[in-house]
Formats: structure tokens, C-alpha cells, sequence
């Protein structure tokens, strides 16, 4: 369910965030869940153990890459065992978990089991680079943000001149809300490599100062320096359709999607992007069979967390509520993998109108990073529905401090305005939203 590594962009929730960082770190080192009872990674104190792969399920087990993947691990593995002390294959296994995790979304399994092999490779080296770049990269998939910038700025010390290290010093200081910084290591890796990674990076600081058109224009360079059908290709093709679709450009939104699904029809992320163009159609049964497909692909909460949202729309109320429940299950789950969910679980909460629930869960997440913009939009929105208008406006003034244009931001910042009884500023703020996205909904 977590988003992979990269930037952390709203698109996808916890989960799209390990496309472009498993790509540096290639270059650098050389489905339905599981049920209790089946395949469980080694424990953190196994640390020579090698978990086994995990097995493709659905439409993913007949991926043509498939039978090459098991056939490679099987040979890492044979390789470990014939010499248990070579680092190489161990550090290759896990780029391959990395890359499976991403493909499969089986997060609560890879995360683990890649921690597992990272923690035996630094056992026997505990100045591995390599080791400690993945070490830092997991640990961003698993929004653990503090100890990812704490991993990286050490990898960073071992070798200042990498690219990768700062791509994941980017990500950590934007979630930690320090943006300036993240600003400061975009720069750095631009220098150092210019590619679909620092471009991705570029684009999202941009989306995070308010620039749409300059964000667009980077994804699109992110795009052009892919290598068509790749993930990384697709994951790009993707953020830019969703940035086309914040911006009300939904034609060509739908274009970005279409054109990934060509080359890759299982790509589950651009189908659930197609599902949300069908609703915005309001082609509801439409879009929650496209959302279904996706499901069936890859287990991430957030196309059921879309599917509530369409059956409310429908007057569906009990089976929105019931796949909330689901939702907050999958979220469970990850939890007790080790992934940090309280601001999804926030969200969540906002939306089925569990709102002391998700204050409980907001403010636990902003214990741990109170400049995060995203952090402080949504606490701002559960204080608003609670009638707490000023605590609401004071989170909302540090969601804006960047100067974001986020049309949904926009128009909640709006309606707190408002609802304190300055219309005028209220007014500013819609015709901000509406500048940006003619098409919003306000």
C-alpha cells in the first residue's frame, strides 16, 4: 500500500513513492495480501537470513519478467549460500524486493524482508554505502522520515559526490517540512546528475511553491529521459497526468494514462488515474470497475479509499462505510509492518466522519513534523468540521506558508475564511483555485 520512494506527491497516498530511487540505486549497487500463516520475512535479529520471494498472484504472475525474476533470485540465493560472506548478491536481492514491493504493492512483506538483508550486509560492513542508501530509501517507503534523513546524511558523509543520496535528502526534508533544504539538495543533485529522478524532484518542488506550469514542464523532461515501458517512465507519464488533472486539463490527463496503459495494461496507478477521469464524468459505475481492476492488480488502500468516496456520491452510505472499515484494516496492516500511517489514518477518519478519531491520529502526526504543509491541511480540515474555526485558520496559514495552489487547499482555506466571516479574503482564495483549475468543483 505505501507510496514508493521518490517525492511523496498526493497522488498516491502512503504508497506511489520506490520508482525512482530503486532506479539510483541500481545504478549505484552495479494479489491479495498475505494471509496469517503464509509468507513471513526473517526476523530483524536473523540479520544473515534471506528471506524468500513472494509469490506473484492474479495478473502479475503472468508478467513476462516474472519467470526471469525467480530465476535470478534463485540464483542470488544459491550464490549467498555457496559464499555467505560476498555483499554483491545480497545487495542485488534486495534491489530485486525493492523492485518486486513497487510492482506488486506487497509493501508489509518486502519492506521487512529488505530491511532483514540490508541489516545482515551492514553487520559484516557498517560503512556499506550501498547498504545504508537502500537502508534510508526503505525507511522513506515506510514514512519513517527522521531516521531516512538521519541514514542518508550518514550515507552522504561516505560519499558526498552521489546523486542518489540527495534525491533522498529532498524527499526527507520535504516531508520534515523543511523545504528550504529540500531546495538546497534538489540544486545539489541537479548538478550532480541531471536525469528523470532530479527532474521528478524538480517538479515536485515547484507543484509545492505554487508554479503548476513550471512543475508540468519539469515532468515532462522526467518523461523524456525515460526509457519508454520502463517503470520509472510510467510512474512519470503518471504524476504528469495527475498534474494535468489538478489543473483541469483532463483531456490531457487522460491522454498520460491511455498512452502508460498501452504499454503496460496491469500498471494499476494509471488505471485508478482513468477511474478518477470517470468520475470527474460522473461515469460512476464506470469508474468503480476500472478501481476494482486496479484492486485486483496491486492492494493499495487507496483505490478502495476512492471507491468509498464514489458509493457516498451514489447514496451508496452502507457500502461506503463498509469499505472505509476495509480501508482502515489495509492501514492497520501496514502499521504493524512498520509503516507510519497516522496522516493517512487522519485523512480516512475526515472522510467517514470520524472526526475525533482522525484529530487523535493529526496531531500525532504533527507531534512528529508540525512544518509538514500536508500535515497541517489536514489537520486544518478536521478542525473545521469540528466547529474549531481558529485553530483551523492557524493550520491552514502554515499549509499555505509555501505558497501552494492546490485547488482542493485552496478551497478549504476559503471556507475557513469565510466561516470566520472574511468573505473577502475567501473570494481571493476561490479565484486563486479557479486560476488554477477552471474545472474545480467549488
Amino acid at each position: 500500500m505505501a507510496t514508493p520512494i521518490l517525492l511523496f506527491r498526493p497522488l498516491v497516498s502512503t504508497g506511489i513513492t520506490s520508482f525512482l530511487s530503486l532506479l539510483l540505486l541500481v545504478q549505484i549497487s552495479c494479489t491479495e495480501r498475505k494471509k496469517a500463516g503464509t509468507e513471513t520475512a526473517a526476523s530483524p535479529g536473523s540479520t544473515l537470513e534471506i528471506p524468500p520471494l513472494f509469490e506473484r498472484r492474479g495478473e502479475l504472475a503472468t508478467a513476462v519478467e516474472w519467470p526471469r525474476t525467480k530465476e535470478k533470485v534463485d540464483e542470488l540465493q544459491k550464490k549467498i549460500k555457496k559464499t555467505p560472506g560476498d555483499i554483491k548478491p545480497r545487495l542485488q536481492l534486495a534491489v530485486i524486493y525493492l523492485s518486486e514491493a513497487r510492482i506488486t504493492g506487497e509493501h508489509p512483506y518486502y519492506y521487512p524482508a529488505v530491511l532483514t538483508i540490508l541489516d545482515g550486509v551492514l553487520a559484516m560492513d557498517p560503512k556499506n554505502f550501498e547498504a545504508t542508501t537502500f537502508k534510508s530509501s526503505v525507511k522513506m517507503s515506510q514514512h519513517q522520515f527522521a531516521e531516512a534523513r538521519e541514514l542518508a546524511e550518514k550515507a552522504r558523509q561516505i560519499n558526498p559526490d552521489n546523486a542518489y543520496v540527495y534525491g533522498v535528502l529532498v524527499d526527507a526534508n520535504v516531508e520534515l517540512g523543511h523545504y528550504d533544504e529540500a531546495v538546497a539538495m534538489s540544486d545539489k543533485m541537479q548538478q550532480l546528475k541531471p536525469s528523470l529522478e532530479s527532474y521528478s524532484r524538480a517538479s515536485y518542488l515547484r507543484e509545492i511553491y505554487g508554479n503548476y506550469p513550471a512543475s508540468i514542464e519539469a515532468m515532462k523532461l522526467a518523461v523524456q529521459a525515460g526509457l519508454p515501458g520502463s517503470e520509472p517512465y510510467c510512474w512519470s507519464k503518471n504524476i504528469l497526468g495527475h498534474l494535468y488533472e489538478t489543473t483541469g486539463r483532463l483531456a490531457d490527463a487522460e491522454q498520460q494514462y491511455d498512452g502508460i496503459l498501452a504499454l503496460r495494461p496491469s500498471y494499476a496507478f494509471a488505471l485508478a488515474g482513468k477511474a478518477r477521469i470517470q468520475k470527474s464524468r460522473k461515469e460512476y459505475d464506470q469508474a468503480l470497475t476500472t478501481l476494482e481492476k486496479a484492486a485486483g492488480i496491486m492492494p493499495e488502500f487507496s483505490f478502495h479509499e476512492e471507491m468509498a468516496g464514489i458509493y457516498a456520491l451514489q447514496g451508496e452510505q452502507e457500502k461506503a462505510k463498509k469499505k472505509f472499515a476495509e480501508v482502515a484494516t489495509m492501514l492497520d496492516e501496514d502499521a504493524r509492518s512498520g509503516h507510519a500511517v497516522d496522516l493517512e489514518r487522519c485523512k480516512l477518519y475526515t472522510k467517514s466522519g470520524q472526526l475525533d478519531s482522525a484529530r487523535v491520529y493529526g496531531l500525532k502526526e504533527y507531534r512528529k513534523r508540525p512544518e509538514n504543509i500536508d500535515v497541517n491541511h489536514a489537520l486544518a480540515w478536521v478542525y473545521f468540521n469540528q466547529n474549531d474555526l481558529k485553530k483551523a485558520q492557524e493550520h491552514m496559514q502554515v499549509a499555505l506558508k509555501t505558497g501552494s495552489k492546490d485547488p482542493e487547499r485552496l478551497q478549504q482555506a476559503a471556507a475557513i475564511e469565510v466561516a470566520l466571516g472574511h468573505v473577502e479574503m475567501g473570494n481571493r482564495l476561490v479565484a486563486q483555485a479557479r486560476k488554477i483549475n477552471p474545472t474545480f468543483a467549488l
